[in-house]
């Protein structure tokens, strides 16, 4: 489907050319969509999930972190959609840097207001990401009382629960993946960038309930970013739940096979599943 069927916002006229089909790892995205996987209808109790691949703001690793996903939520009885999302391009966007969050929202607004005709609980609506696609949910989950794209119904674009997969978090150069930042942010961000989309440094007490999961041996998104958001998250008193691997490094998803089990066990839990 697509995210935009009456035109896309802040974009400008580009030759970009999307690639990627081929192999499931998509750039130049020009046109976002959505992808609906429903659920087993014998499992649903009406929850959705907003997946979004990783790939370091630079591709969309769609296949690997967003169909594979997809069908073990759907087989669980969770219906998801996988957001093939804009990635940050001055050549695309007037500004970059909230291209992606808009592309995020949307995402959210179009599940909530079509929520009853796709046999969904609109009180029930998650975010889901993958290293800079983690960033990217977290940024939906922290950034949702300033709507960046037209919302004239006033659609609340808060997910009601955010689960982060090796997700980057931080733009401090401590922490930062310096690849994601510097796509996202340009190679000089200012300091109130790097504060704005420091997503740790924006939980509130109405940030919704959150799943972490990482390895400790990551070695290309430090696992302190999913440290430091649980321990700010705590602080606000946000329900949270972190599982830390010792061993896996980044994208341990693909040599952890059972790594989804703990996140169904919350997700029971919490009457999301069945």
């Amino acid at each position: 489907m697509l995210l935009y069927p009456d035109g896309v916002p802040n974009s400008k006229p580009a030759v970009m050319k999307e690639t990627g089909a081929e192999n499931g790892v998509y750039k130049g995205i020009t046109t976002p969509t959505l992808e609906y996987y429903k659920a087993d209808p014998n499992l649903s109790t009406g929850t959705a999930v907003i997946v979004i691949p990783g790939g370091g703001y630079g591709v969309v690793v769609y296949n690997g972190e967003g169909i594979n996903i997809a069908k073990a939520l759907a087989e669980k009885g969770i219906a998801a959609f996988i957001l093939k999302y804009r990635l940050p391009s001055d050549e695309i966007m007037p500004d970059k840097k909230i291209g992606p969050l808009q592309d995020a929202q949307q995402a959210l607004k179009m599940v909530r207001e079509n929520a009853e005709k796709w046999g969904i609980d609109k009180n029930k609506i998650g975010i889901m990401g993958f290293s800079a696609g983690g960033h990217l949910a977290s940024t939906a989950a922290t950034h949702f009382e300033k709507s960046w794209i037209n919302n004239p119904n006033n659609t609340s674009l808060r997910p009601d629960f955010q689960i982060l997969v090796y997700p980057v978090i931080s733009m401090k150069d401590s922490l930062a993946h310096k690849g994601s930042r510097e796509n996202l942010l340009g190679k000089n961000p200012s300091q109130e960038d790097i504060a704005y989309f420091s997503n740790d440094l924006q939980i509130k007490a109405n940030t919704p309930p959150t799943w972490l999961t990482h390895s400790a041996d990551d070695k290309v998104v430090d696992v302190d970013n999913s440290i430091s958001y649980f321990e700010r998250l705590r602080k606000n008193k946000v329900e949270v739940e972190m599982h830390i691997f010792p061993k896996g490094d980044h994208g341990f998803i693909f040599r952890h096979p059972g790594w989804m089990n703990p996140l169904f066990d919350w997700m029971k839990r919490n009457g999301w599943t069945k």
